[in-house]
Order: structure tokens, then C-alpha cells, then sequence
């Protein structure tokens, strides 16, 4: 087992290899920090970071429960504790809802909020008996506020949302912390085959919604307004503060769309003010 108390504090973090997760696993390194990085490949991680003591690679589908039980035991092994889970893997389902089928939505869902449930669990225990640490659960704009063309994507972040939500609550008595980020649009390759899975199947109903947005998501990919950069450096600020926020928006962007869904929901919670508190005993 590696000496825990000569790093600042241990991350695990999924989908590490590419994207923001890369982006955070290399912030919190150069930071002092030691790093659990997962993915799908451990290979993907050596490659991109190299073999160094504070990093511990390991392949992880985290749709699998028994994988994510079996990657918090061996973080556990070799560095003692882990301080930072970050739930980052998760990929878009671009396509108006009803173009996107069952099995669409299924996988989606089997990664984005199962997969983050299989991960959390696994690693809570740990948490909880230490009672110290700060989960982290990348959501998206879309998680606060959905739109034409990535309805079924922004609903795994609706989920996510709440489910921080409710854990935020349920582990401040034991001194675990609980954030969900949401980004806006940042420069990764989340617009990419990789990253985005697109519906085959298209209605022409839909062609000036969701048709339109699948043909600006191809236009801004690689051209978004956000540098990951510094979104992975407002990831070391948000775990060094004393009290951590229940949501960080990241990007000017996301506090706009955020802004504006906050002005349309108390503009029309007016405007049926009446109605709805009508409806008591």
C-alpha cells in the first residue's frame, strides 16, 4: 500500500482518460493530489498520463456494480482513503425524444445515472466510516434546464441533479460533502462520435427543433466557448473550500441559460399564482 499521508488528498475519478475527466485527473496531480483515474481501458490512462506514484490507473465500466465495488476497495488498498469521488463518465443522446428509442434511452441511462449510483455506492461505505469527503457529480446546463434536441440526455441530468440533491442532504450529518457541477458548453470532444451518439432515426415534424440543433451541435464542436482548462482548476477551488456549494455552474453560458430558467419559472409561477394555490383544501 502507498503512504497515503504524503498526498494533499486522493481523487477517484471515471472516465478519466479523454475530456473534462482527463482534464480534472491532470489539475488535481499537478496539485499534489493522488489519483484513482478510471475508464474503460486502463491503458487509455497510462497512455495519456504515464506510470507515476500518485496515480493508480484501473479499468472500470461503471455499469457494472461489481467492477465499481471492486475499483473502491483497490483505491482503498493502495492509498488509504479516498477524498474526491468524481462522477464523470457519462455520454449525449442527440435527437428530438420521440426519434430516440427504447434502447437508446436505456443505455443512457444504464451510464449516466445508474452507473453513477453503482459508482457512489461503492464508494459512500468508505466515506461514511472516515466521515470526510466530497462528492462530486458532473451534471450539465442541460441538468438545469433542458431543451429541443437533447431531451433525453438533460432527463439523465434532471436525474442527477435530484439525486444530489437528496444526497446532500443525507450526508451532512457525517461530514460528506456533496456538489453537482454543471458546465456549459466547453471545448472537449463531448460533440464527438465518442462522447455524443446520435439517433439514427429523424421525424420531419421535428426538423426545425431538434433537427436544428443537430445541425448546430456539428457546427460548434471543438469551437465551444468554455476551456476546460480552467474549468479543472475551479475544481481544485471548489474541493480546498471550507464549505462547498450544493451546485457550481461552470461557464458564462450555463449561468445565463441558469438566469434565464430561474426568470421564465417565476414569471409564469405568477402568472397561475391563482390557479395553483387554488386548488387547497
Amino acid at each position: 500500500m502507498t503512504t497515503s499521508h504524503t498526498f494533499k488528498r486522493v481523487w477517484l475519478i471515471t472516465g478519466a482518460s479523454r475530456g473534462i475527466g482527463a482534464k480534472i485527473a491532470a489539475a488535481a496531480l499537478a496539485n499534489g493530489d493522488a489519483v484513482v483515474a478510471t475508464a474503460r481501458d486502463a491503458n487509455s490512462v497510462t497512455q495519456r498520463f504515464g506510470t507515476q506514484p500518485a496515480l493508480l490507473a484501473v479499468s472500470l465500466d461503471v455499469t457494472n456494480e461489481a467492477q465499481g465495488i471492486a475499483v473502491a476497495k483497490a483505491a482503498i488498498e493502495h492509498f488509504g482513503r479516498i477524498d474526491v469521488l468524481v462522477n464523470n463518465a457519462g455520454f449525449g443522446l442527440l435527437g428530438a425524444v420521440e426519434e430516440a428509442s427504447a434502447d437508446e434511452v436505456r443505455r443512457v441511462y444504464e451510464t449516466n445515472v445508474f452507473g453513477l449510483l453503482n459508482i457512489t455506492r461503492a464508494v459512500l461505505p468508505y466515506m461514511r466510516a472516515a466521515r470526510s469527503g466530497h462528492v462530486i457529480n458532473l451534471s450539465s446546463v442541460g441538468g438545469y434546464a433542458s431543451g429541443p434536441g437533447f431531451g433525453v440526455y438533460c432527463s439523465t441530468k434532471f436525474a442527477v441533479e435530484g439525486l444530489s440533491e437528496a444526497l446532500h442532504a443525507e450526508l451532512a450529518p457525517v461530514g460528506v460533502k456533496v456538489t453537482v457541477v454543471e458546465p456549459g458548453y466547453f471545448r472537449t470532444e463531448f460533440l464527438e462520435g465518442n462522447s455524443l451518439v446520435e439517433s439514427p432515426s429523424t421525424i420531419a415534424d421535428y426538423d426545425s427543433t431538434a433537427g436544428e440543433v443537430r445541425k448546430i451541435a456539428k457546427a460548434v464542436t471543438l469551437n465551444q466557448p468554455g476551456d476546460p482548462d480552467k474549468l479543472a482548476q475551479a475544481m481544485i477551488i471548489l474541493v480546498e473550500a471550507k464549505k462547498a456549494p450544493l451546485r457550481l455552474p461552470m461557464g458564462s453560458d450555463c449561468v445565463a441559460a441558469i438566469e434565464a430558467k430561474n426568470a421564465f419559472v417565476a414569471d409564469e409561477l405568477q402568472t397561475w399564482r391563482e390557479v395553483s394555490v387554488s386548488t387547497d383544501y
